[in-house]
């Protein structure tokens, strides 16, 4: 099947993973799997869908090369800080791709390891389709995100509240090195009992130099030879992650759970669990049935970046300077930095939804008004900003949408139209630069949940493999009178959604 296995994770020092393999299942066959993916990986795709393949995706059989380990880190969750790691999870390795990409290839479900804290160490299938169904959608939109290679039905069940088919997600990512990674080598090095690796306390930062240096040639290899590099490092991944919840915003994306083992120093969007997409407008908006007080409510999720952030930048102090107050106050510098960078981001991010391809100081203001009118309306996030890339939302926003209709949204059009007329194109070239930034179809969760009941209920994943085919392409025009636009009635709305561990 052409895998081409070279693992430099396991080069670490062994408190940042254990030795294990996979728990094999009674009859794994591949539910879905990603061909454009796989190809892209350099794999045989007809070979991965025998017996043989679907035996390793679900860690049956491990390839020659292969060295599965489960790894460890730490995290904030909800604020506070505990010990973690793969519960659940087992990497089979990193990938060499044709084109020279290093890629983590990673089971999730596929059973017990040292980190499973009592659970079972595995996954139901609705789950593993929702967040294959999320991140090829977040693919399609030109978000960074891990990817599901194939999601690998185990012939079991596992227990919740029901007995529920059992599935195991193969999932493909740049890395698993999260916030949470640097923080459990901060916790080694400040002597904290980590069970079964005692060791003593590294001032110095001995675990987390060595993290940090793996993830520089990993990640960051231009900043190797750098005399900042540590702090280079941090105003790296700051810049990433600036970028990468600027473009959740884009899309009206809300991860639910912006804990710090769920945060990617690579600047990968990773862990779909309660996650859904905004459908009326509201900054307040959570889905996730565990954040009670709206920590990571959508419009919050610039704000938890960088706090999750200045986590990281606590980690690294033992090598931003050997002095502990200059390195304090070059970490502190640094955070405080972020805020304008998000902003940054966010404004291009929402200039492009308007087609505005230069700046101006009311740009602000206008982005702003426009989304206060959203909220007060009770408007459609991807609608509203899908049908102003129509030409006629342009010429006549009455005959585009029924709320088009508000005088005050006339007045803010008016502003809106004016401003176009003074950039440099047309206005053509305006909504071709619209309808790449505002998808016409999103993963809707009425859409997702219809598709996950019909393969747990039904053993039906027809929806799913439909929904996949054209969240390939989210933006295309094709999908503008598409079914999968529709938003959903009083009966079909989601407003919560669940981990599903």
């Amino acid at each position: 099947m052409d895998w081409n296995f070279d693992d430099s994770y396991t080069r670490l020092p062994e408190p940042f993973f254990a030795r294990v393999r996979p728990t094999p299942v009674k009859a794994p066959v591949i539910a879905v799997l990603n061909r454009r993916l796989a190809e892209a990986l350099g794999l045989d795709a007809q070979a991965l869908m025998r017996p043989d393949g679907a035996g390793m995706l679900a860690g049956n059989r491990c390839h020659p090369s292969s060295t599965p380990i489960a790894q460890a880190y730490a995290g904030h969750q909800f604020g506070h800080f505990t010990l973690l790691g793969d519960g659940r999870a087992h990497l089979l390795g990193e990938h060499l791709t044709p084109d020279g990409r290093r890629v983590d290839i990673q089971l999730k479900g596929s059973g017990v390891t040292p980190y499973s804290r009592r659970g079972d160490g595995r996954a139901a299938l609705g789950p593993m389709l929702r967040e294959c169904l999320v991140a090829e959608a977040m693919h399609g939109f030109g978000i960074p995100t891990t990817r599901g290679l194939a999601v690998v039905a185990t012939g079991e069940a596992v227990f919740r509240e029901t007995p529920l088919p059992g599935a195991i997600l193969a999932r493909v990512a740049s890395s698993h090195i999260r916030v949470g990674t640097f923080e459990f080598a901060a916790a080694l090095d400040a002597g904290l009992d980590v069970p079964g690796h005692p060791a003593p306390r590294a001032a110095d930062g001995t675990h987390t130099r060595a993290l940090a240096d793996y993830t520089l040639r990993r990640h960051y290899p231009a900043l190797i030879g750098e005399p900042t590099r540590y702090a280079d490092l941090l105003r790296a991944v700051m810049a990433r992650q600036a970028a990468l919840v600027a473009a959740w915003m884009r899309v009206g994306f809300v991860h639910g759970v912006m804990n710090t083992d769920n945060m990617t120093i690579s600047g990968e969007t990773i862990d779909f669990g309660p996650c859904a997409f905004v459908e009326q407008y509201d900054p307040a908006t959570v889905f996730s049935s565990i954040d009670v007080q709206g920590r990571y409510a959508f419009g919050n999720q610039g704000r938890i970046a960088q706090w999750n952030l200045a986590r990281f930048a606590e980690t690294l102090l033992p090598l931003l300077d050997a002095d502990p107050k200059a390195a304090l106050d070059t970490a502190e510098h640094l955070i405080g930095e972020f805020p304008a960078l998000f902003e940054r981001h966010f404004q291009a991010a929402m200039r492009s939804k308007l087609g505005l391809g230069n700046e101006e100081p009311g740009d602000p203001a206008l982005i702003a008004s426009l989304l206060e009118w959203m909220h007060r309306a009770g408007a459609d996030y991807t609608n509203t900003f899908r049908d102003l890339s129509s030409r006629v939302a342009m010429d006549d926003p009455e005959r585009a949408n029924p709320r088009f209709k508000d005088p005050a949204f006339t007045a803010w059009h008016a502003r809106w139209t004016a401003r176009l007329a003074r950039q440099p194109g047309h206005f053509e070239d305006a909504a071709i630069r619209m309808r790449t930034a505002n998808p016409a179809i999103i993963p809707r969760n009425h859409r997702v949940e219809e598709a996950i009941g019909a393969a747990v209920d039904a053993g039906d994943l027809g929806p799913t493999h439909r929904f996949l085919d054209v969240l390939a392409d989210p933006c295309s025009a094709a999908l503008d009178g598409s079914d999968y636009r529709q938003l959903p009635t009083r009966d079909q709305q989601v407003f919560q959604t669940f981990c599903g561990t």
